[in-house]
């Protein structure tokens, strides 16, 4: 008689099922992801059922089916709505995830309150947090005019049965990696009590109308905990960047089924919770010596907002064998291309200095818009030469040293404007769509080595440029 299996094998990154251990997951072809966890026990037909009773679905025409962007709810924060898209959607799933302290909890007990005073149904779930404590930070955030109902609970069942009791119009599980359910016999935070608990929540918010936000704990690589299915079966996918110990924080939407990807939303942490911070290019920019060499303003689209952040680069004589290369905020490898490109294609070696590179503001910024910025700042501390505080500077650098074009170049140069700078620096193949400017001196450039002639020389001659 054959032995019957206790276990079975989970991929973290796609949720893949397997009887034994693969090193290479057949699913998503990853590398090492399995876990071994304890086998679900089959139960009967009169067992408990976690999942809620919705009624039946029937198909129905595309054209019967109403899109109006009425069904989006404020959540009385502008930032968090631009994130989302303009507002909250009904019956979707939103994902929150974050280092510890960084101000999940924070964010959506303020959203709570907001929904809650405006006359709107609100269940917070705490799997972390006792009833008490829940009280003391909720009088921290500002006061409640309407009740908000709380549930210390981890148990689905239950979880389930208060939803269809109460029938709320929002919910906020606070984490997802705590919730457990009975049918499953491993322990909460696992790849298959999360995969089990997104999957209840995700029935319970398409089946009943309820729109869920679930908090989310992060890894030291900075991605979800759990199997990266999670990811894959909300609508919503939001992260909380930015160090717990300084005060501002990034919210950048990852993924969004309901508007565009890849929005941020800038908040203040202070005493009373977190604060809107409605210009982030002023914040950004904020504290910029005058005057001061490697210093450059660059601008890259976060989503549909334009954003200008400082780059900063300190270049110096190095006296290691192996020059040290350091950056904060922006992708260490394609410093290094761009120090490759710098010196092959402009002559410039930096081959034996030691290279630092910051985005100022605790920012991340990865579009290849920045390339410019970052080549002009790295020119400007070599050579020890102020770069003018009224000029910005994007493009993307490709490996032949050519400076190619980038998506919303318009815009970009509209928000420098706006914020009083009088050069831009850009493509010239750009330079035709953005057009005259009043006030703004446009200059485009083919090549790397022209852009470093430009600022060593500070002359437009030979120079292709728009004014």
């Amino acid at each position: 008689m054959a032995k019957t299996k206790g276990t079975v094998f989970f991929c973290q990154n796609c949720g893949y099922e397997s009887a034994k251990w693969q090193g290479q997951c057949p699913g998503c072809h990853e590398w090492n992801t399995f876990v071994e966890e304890p086998a679900a026990p089959k139960k009967s037909a009169a067992g408990k059922n976690t999942r809620p009773s919705v009624p039946v679905s029937e198909p129905v025409r595309l054209s019967e089916i109403s899109a109006d962007e009425s069904e989006r709810t404020s959540s009385g924060m502008a930032e968090l709505d631009r994130v989302l898209g303009g507002g909250i959607v009904s019956g979707s799933l939103i994902l929150v995830g974050g280092d510890p302290g960084i101000g999940k909890s924070t964010l959506l007990l303020q959203v709570c309150r907001d929904l809650v005073n405006r006359g709107h149904k609100v269940l917070y779930i705490s799997g972390e947090e006792s009833a008490r404590q829940l009280k003391l930070r909720a009088q921290r955030v500002g006061r409640f005019a309407e009740e908000l109902m709380v549930l210390c609970e981890t148990n689905l069942d239950t979880i389930c049965e208060v939803l269809q009791r109460q029938k709320p119009e929002f919910v906020v599980i606070d984490s997802i990696q705590t919730m457990y359910s009975e049918e499953v016999a491993s322990a909460p935070g696992s790849v298959s009590q999360v995969r089990q608990a997104t999957g209840v929540f995700m029935q319970i918010a398409k089946g009943m109308g309820i729109t869920v936000f679930l908090v989310g704990h992060v890894t030291k690589e900075g991605a979800i905990a759990g199997p990266r299915v999670l990811e894959h079966m909300v609508d919503t996918v939001l992260y909380f960047e930015g160090d717990r110990h300084a005060a501002y924080r990034i919210l950048r939407g990852v993924k969004n089924r309901f508007g565009s990807t890849n929005e941020i939303g800038v908040f203040e942490m202070r005493d009373t919770g977190l604060v809107e911070v409605e210009n982030p290019s002023e914040y950004m920019l904020s504290g910029k010596l005058e005057n001061a060499s490697g210093s450059v303003v660059a601008c890259s689209m976060e989503g549909t907002r334009p954003v200008l952040v400082e780059i900063q680069a300190l270049v110096c004589q190095s006296n290691l064998p192996m020059p040290r290369r350091t950056t904060a905020g922006t992708d260490f490898n394609r410093v290094n291309l761009l120090l490759a490109v710098l010196e092959k294609r402009a002559g410039i070696h930096l081959s034996a200095c030691d290279v630092y590179v910051n985005i100022a503001g605790g920012i991340k910024m990865t579009e290849p818009a920045i390339d410019l910025g970052l080549i002009l700042a790295l020119v400007s501390s070599y050579k020890d030469i102020a770069v003018d505080e009224k000029l910005i500077a994007f493009g993307e650098v490709g490996l032949s040293g050519e400076i190619r074009a980038v998506n919303m170049a318009k815009q970009r140069a509209d928000e420098a404007r706006k914020l009083g700078f009088t050069t831009v620096l850009m493509p010239e193949v750009s330079v035709k769509t953005v057009g005259r400017i009043p006030g703004l001196k446009i200059v485009g450039f083919k090549t790397v080595r022209e852009a470093v002639f430009y600022i060593l020389s500070g002359e437009d001659a030979g120079l292709p440029f728009s004014s």
